[in-house]
């Protein structure tokens, strides 16, 4: 950007991110930040400096889009062995700056990466940053630090975690303590702990929890947690956490301590809703489907109450995954926040702007229009107030303006899929010989039909196992 770049914006409809009524005004932008949000004048432009300008007339001007929960390093994958086995840490880098650029052109001038594989996160960061890769601007944390029984220790023991996994197995506290101290000597900006997968119980200790956030917040870094039941929301709220991700299960005392706290809360509906929603188009497994379909159930009801009780919500996707693809899905989690917490439109926005900006690197300077603020904005063709879902249409972000520059996208590009190699599959089906009919035929798996079963009965049977087989432990 030259030194005397300057960009007016006039005639637009002006929603400002901090829940004040939308209004008319031109947006005076100079040297990345905004400079007035009133009535521009001409003469208010020193003479000879370099103006362009953007007639948003019958359009919405609005603060650009924070993601607080994209996970660029993930490839869009379709499987867990994706993620963390398949494809090279050099080729994982490569692929995230490709992506990058899909983020941004969707509205999103703002994401926090809330673990991924290596610190491909943090090349990232600094790379958008010195301007080499086209992105919103970012911050990361390494990889989840989880123990044997929280999110992220997929494999058996024979197999371990494998150095390219998202996770980080830390089953003791000095373990734990010394993760923190290498991931913040590494530089990220925060630390992600992962917690049990679906809320069922708590991985970490109360004590444990507490002594995570005492040395990262001691060496100048946030903390969050993947938190999905209450007993782990409430202790990371006893603990200090930062910020807590999902709390899809929450008792009501759980939920007066988050929201007398006002640690805002990042519920990332939208991994689970589009698994739901469009499961059977993409062939979601049945006992994942049925699995995160219940926790939408009780999510609804968490939510809606957390909101009545004054929790502040943040917009956070779970980008990444071949069910939520860059640059597809990130403004869905506005719309589902209004359905599932029962948020107005203006909280939506609130919620992935100026809410948002805790979990970034700019938190007070991202997130409102206002002066002095980095000049983070989009251009929207329709009205988001009255329709929300215009903003999940990127056809209608006409413009997109990051750091006081207006961004120019090879739409080409943005349009191209670069998706991980696949593992290696035989077949999706067992092929079965059928006695008397001297042929074979595929069926599903364990020969459930040779049994009288169908898909449905064997999760259903495996789930009964799985609980049977955890009472037996707890006994």
């Amino acid at each position: 950007m030259p030194a005397d770049y300057w960009v007016a914006v006039t005639g637009g409809t002006v929603i400002d991110g901090t829940g004040q009524a939308p209004r008319r005004a031109d947006v005076l932008i100079s040297d990345g930040r905004i400079t007035e949000v009133g009535t521009f004048q001409q003469d208010g432009v020193p003479r000879g400096a370099e103006l362009r300008t953007i007639d948003a007339t019958g359009k919405t001007v609005m603060p650009g889009l924070i993601d607080a929960h994209c996970h660029m390093t993930y490839g869009e994958s379709r499987t867990e062995e994706e993620i963390d086995l398949y494809t090279s840490a050099e080729l994982r880098t490569l692929r995230a700056a490709w992506n990058a650029a899909k983020v941004l052109r969707a509205g999103v001038t703002s994401i926090s990466q809330p673990g991924g594989s290596y610190f491909i996160g943090v090349g990232l960061r600094e790379a958008i940053n010195e301007g080499f890769v086209l992105g919103p601007r970012m911050s990361s944390a390494g990889r989840y630090m989880t123990t044997s029984n929280g999110l992220t220790d997929w494999y058996p023991d024979s197999v371990g975690v494998p150095q390219g996994s998202i996770g980080i197995l830390t089953n003791t506290l000095p373990a734990m303590i010394d993760e923190i101290r290498q991931q913040a000597k590494a530089g990220v900006d925060f630390i992600k702990v992962a917690d049990s997968p679906m809320g069922d119980y708590q991985a970490f200790t109360d004590d444990e929890l507490k002594a995570m956030a005492d040395l990262a917040h001691q060496l100048g870094k946030r903390i969050t947690i993947h938190a999905r039941g209450s007993a782990e929301v409430r202790a990371a709220v006893a603990a200090g956490f930062d910020w807590i991700m999902h709390g899809n299960i929450m008792s009501d005392e759980t939920i007066e301590a988050l929201a007398d706290s006002q640690i805002p809360l990042v519920p990332t509906l939208t991994l689970l809703a589009n698994s739901t929603t469009y499961g059977a188009e993409v062939r979601v497994p049945k006992g994942l489907y049925n699995a995160w379909a219940r926790l939408m159930d009780d999510t609804g009801d968490a939510l809606h109450r957390a909101h009545q009780a004054g929790v502040r919500f943040v917009t956070g996707t779970d980008s990444g995954f071949s069910l939520t693809p860059y640059g597809e899905w990130h403004a869905r989690e506005l719309s589902l926040l209004m359905d599932y917490a029962g948020l107005s439109a203006s909280e939506a926005i609130q919620a992935a702007t100026a809410n948002a900006a805790v979990t970034t690197n700019h938190a007070g300077q991202v997130g409102q229009l206002v002066p002095q603020m980095i000049a983070d904005l989009i251009v929207v063709d329709g009205d988001p107030l009255t329709d929300i879902t215009v903003l999940e249409d990127r056809r209608n972000i006409v413009e997109v303006i990051s750091g006081g520059t207006i961004v120019e996208f090879d739409e080409a590009m943005i349009a191209r899929r670069w998706p991980h190699e696949r593992g290696l599959t035989y077949s999706e089906l067992d092929l079965f010989y059928r006695p008397g009919s001297g042929r074979a035929a595929p069926g599903p798996d364990d020969g459930l039909r040779e049994r009288g079963l169908t898909d449905t009965d064997h999760d259903l049977a495996a789930d009964i196992g799985r609980r049977e087989r955890e009472a037996r432990l707890d006994a």
